[in-house]
């Protein structure tokens, strides 16, 4: 009915986060570091696959890709460090108009930010860079599915929308604490992952819910082998990770800095019945 191994995880996982990663980096608002820690975190998690994959269930086509996405997030990242002092135009922006506003409060007499060329600066990393990686790993996804139990449409969605489900939960909590890092950034790009959780879940949620799924489960037609505990675990873990997204949505409502760490406290939870609604529904419906 449905797949469940390491490999096809860790490159869901690894896909999906580094798809988010580039909904985030295209606008340019987000300060260079954050996209080195999540290539490097996403680029070890599809080494992980490519590894699992070869040692516990090989797919040619899903291997490759794994190997794809390991070797574009590391040239992504090389072309990202090397372009470094161009740094990122949205934060430059921001932090002129955070000096010219001390300026003129503080009366200090200091004269403008200094204007630096974009000459001076040299290119910045561009983001499209940012997709080669996922368009990589959803190949390796199709092929996984593909080779994949049951129906290959439903398994195709499953595991397609399963990697965009986990990427986008994950990289809301990690941008969540680059707020520490980089504390002027507005609310606007934690918010737009959050939305796209909210969007993804439906569709996370109805694709485990379609037959042979776990309304199967839920009526006892399928067997979860703890009296049906599991299925309702699944249920209490697909509501909660909605719940916790609407939460964290009126969290960032709030202006006190400490409202963004109050909602990375939030997707640390959802990432726990995120992961929970996913890998639930597989363990059962693979048995």
């Amino acid at each position: 009915m449905i797949s469940l191994d390491v490999a096809t995880v860790l490159l869901q996982w690894a896909t999906g986060g580094l798809l988010f990663l580039w909904v985030t980096t295209r606008r340019r608002t987000v300060g260079i570091g954050y996209g080195w820690l999540l290539r490097a975190t996403y680029g070890v998690m599809a080494a992980g696959a490519l590894w699992a994959g070869r040692a516990l269930d090989p797919v040619a086509v899903r291997d490759a890709a794994s190997a794809g996405v390991v070797v574009a997030a590391a040239v992504a990242l090389v072309v990202s460090v090397v372009r470094r002092r161009a740094g990122v135009a949205g934060v430059r922006e921001a932090e002129a108009r955070r000096r010219a506003r001390v300026e003129v409060t503080v009366a200090t007499g200091a004269g403008p930010l200094p204007h630096r060329a974009e000459a001076d600066l040299g290119p910045e990393f561009p983001p499209a860079l940012d997709l080669v990686a996922p368009v990589l790993g959803a190949v390796g996804l199709v092929a996984a599915a593909v080779a994949a139990d049951g129906p290959v449409g439903l398994a195709l969605v499953r595991t397609l929308v399963g990697a965009a489900f986990l990427g986008s939960v994950s990289d809301a909590m990690l941008l969540g604490h680059w707020y520490l890092v980089q504390p002027g950034l507005g609310r606007g790009p934690i918010n737009e992952l959050n939305r796209w959780l909210q969007v993804l879940w439906p569709f996370e949620v109805g694709a485990l819910l379609l037959p042979t799924g776990m309304l199967s489960v839920l009526s006892g037609s399928i067997d979860d082998g703890y009296g049906g505990i599991l299925g309702w675990f699944w249920v209490a873990c697909a509501v909660t990770t909605i719940g916790l997204s609407v939460v964290t949505t009126a969290a960032l409502r709030e202006r006190a800095y400490s409202a963004v760490m109050a909602a990375t406290g939030l997707l640390y939870l959802a990432i726990l019945t995120a992961f929970g609604t996913d890998l639930v529904a597989r363990l059962v419906l693979s048995g």
